[in-house]
């Protein structure tokens, strides 16, 4: 694959890093000035990373010979999922993902072999029916009002029930939970295999059809809470049956910042709203139409415009390219370093020293292994396939 066509793609996944600082040590995300960037991020930077390894996932398969050995990702899972426990037992106060990527992998692989058409029809479905679940199983799991959103540590593993609380939150009510954030890798794999990073055309139809689908799940959940009038019946349920957020400023906003990855159970209104963690079938349109687009407004120009978008975009590629590396180093930053800090100050420390690292790092070990990034590399060898190809 030609140098070009992976720029843009790591670009994207370099914006969607630097999302994520956004939001973790940002200020409050308010819209005015500068403060759109944060809105932007808010709720869009783990969805769209998550739709950007989907694609990614895609592209490696499509240009591999074969599948895996099953004991390859077996082994890139563990490990991932082994660096996502320790991490969040540090208490670095940010959601940590990658024990959840971990089982997003692991889940994929049945679906690598799908059909392109099988797979982007699958990949259609679960954008609604995992919010739908979520939200019906919510009461059943004793989650209707509240509960959801934690992240595993390795404690869980110290008795069954610590274990089948880890998975359940795994699968269905912490943070990522595979309900909810798996349709982003389905759809991700879905346009790997449709869009053609080598062809204007195709990335122009990638960029128009995810801005339709960005303005379709946003706008549709606002003319449904506004002109439709059902922000009145949601705000009645708030206040029934989540009654300390009823004085808050934004009540809405309110029970979803306690409800991370999971559609509260107590108002089929729930479903119509796309604000940032609803995880509903309006934001996860909306949040695959922004990777969409993201992907590719980011390659069109990379193809485009040659070496000289290329250039201008390489520093966020280094850091899309070193993406697992980058996370772990900054999440290890805040719990051992820089606990609780946060503002522009700090999200400006984080991005630049991020940029220029990964510049620096991938320019001093050009032609090597540690090229990639220390962490892709020590993951790439530490499993089977990864010694067999290296």
């Amino acid at each position: 694959m030609g140098s070009n066509r992976l720029t843009g793609l790591d670009a994207a996944r370099g914006i969607a890093v630097l999302g994520m600082f956004a939001v973790h040590v940002g200020p409050p995300p308010t819209p005015e000035g500068p403060g759109w960037l944060l809105v932007a991020a808010d709720g869009r930077a783990p969805a769209v990373f998550t739709l950007i390894a989907g694609f990614s996932l895609a592209l490696a398969r499509a240009r591999a010979a074969g599948p895996p050995p099953l004991r390859a990702t077996l082994t890139r899972c563990a490990i991932l999922a082994a660096l996502g426990l320790c991490l969040a037992a540090l208490s670095p106060g940010i959601l940590v993902i990658l024990a959840f990527y971990a089982v997003y992998f692991l889940a994929a692989e049945p679906f690598t072999r799908l059909r392109t058409r099988t797979l982007a029809a699958v990949a259609g479905g679960s954008v609604a029916l995992g919010p739908l679940l979520s939200y019906l199983l919510g009461p059943a799991l004793g989650l209707r009002t509240g509960g959801r959103g934690a992240t595993p540590v390795p404690a869980d593993l110290a008795s069954w029930a610590g274990a089948g609380g880890m998975l359940r939150e795994l699968l269905l009510s912490g943070a990522y939970p595979l309900l909810t954030y798996f349709p982003y890798i389905l759809a991700g794999m879905a346009l790997g295999r449709l869009a053609d990073l080598r062809s204007g055309r195709s990335l122009r139809l990638l960029t128009g059809y995810g801005a339709a689908a960005a303005v379709a799940g946003y706008g549709v959940s606002w003319l449904a809470l506004g002109p439709g009038g059902r922000r009145g019946p949601l705000l009645e349920a708030i206040a029934r049956e989540h009654p300390w957020a009823a004085a808050e400023p934004d009540p809405v906003a309110a029970v979803l910042g306690r409800q991370f990855g999971a559609v509260p159970s107590t108002s089929w209104d729930w479903l119509l709203v796309a604000g940032p963690y609803s995880q509903t079938p309006l934001e996860t349109l909306g949040n695959s139409g922004v990777g969409a687009a993201l992907i590719g407004l980011l390659a069109l120009a990379a193809h485009g415009a040659g070496r000289v978008a290329a250039r201008l975009l390489r520093p966020l590629a280094a850091v899309g390219a070193m993406a697992l590396t980058v996370y772990v180093v900054h999440a290890l930053a805040l719990a051992v370093f820089l606990r609780g800090w946060s503002g522009w100050e700090v999200l400006a420390g984080f991005s630049a020293c991020a940029l220029i690292g990964c510049v620096v790092w991938r320019r001093l070990l050009r032609g090597t292994e540690l090229y990639r990034g220390p962490l892709e590399w020590a993951l790439r060898a530490a499993t089977p396939a990864g010694r067999a190809a290296g």
